[in-house]
């Protein structure tokens, strides 16, 4: 098992692996264990010990919002009039009940959060809202941005260069 969750502790077939799962994770293992030069044993092993360590969270399939309907993203500042942790966690408990809210963030030297949203239209855009921060007498300020266009998206995370 590894250890520790730094890039130290992952070597250069882990990184490999890490590496072609962050391009497509429905590779067969026998699929994987070739693109990254191992046995398919070892690569189902080494899989294994990286999700049992944490270091893989989860699997999943990104969807397209275009096919789907939830063409509209919305990034949302919000800053609360109590900070107390109470309050602080409160909010989020809200948000992470939130199937349109993607990624919740705490964050420092402005507002205290940002949401990433992703809704159908400007109408569920607006229950939402209505929903998460005006009925919440703690919330001071949303201040949101509409995307007009999506330059880039990529979950991906730079590993370290210790791909060989």
């Amino acid at each position: 098992m590894i250890e520790k969750h730094t890039p130290a502790a992952l070597d250069a077939t882990d990184l490999r692996i890490l590496d072609q799962l962050q391009r497509d994770s429905s590779l067969t293992n026998h699929a994987l264990a070739a693109h990254v030069h191992v046995s398919p044993a070892t690569c189902l092993r080494r899989v294994r010990k990286l999700i049992d360590a944490g270091v893989i969270e989860r699997q999943v399939a990104i969807l397209s919002t275009e096919h789907l309907g939830a063409g509209l993203t919305a990034i949302v500042e919000v800053t609360l009039d109590s900070q107390s942790a109470e309050h602080m966690l409160a909010f989020e408990t809200r948000t992470e009940a939130a199937a349109e809210v993607q990624q919740c963030y705490r964050v420092s030297s402005g507002p205290d959060f940002v949401l990433i949203l992703q809704v159908a239209d400007m109408a569920a855009y607006q229950a939402l809202a209505h929903r998460l921060f005006a009925g919440d007498a703690n919330v001071r300020n949303v201040r949101t941005f509409f995307s007009v266009k999506r330059s880039k998206f990529s979950p991906a995370i730079r590993l370290p260069s210790a791909l060989g």
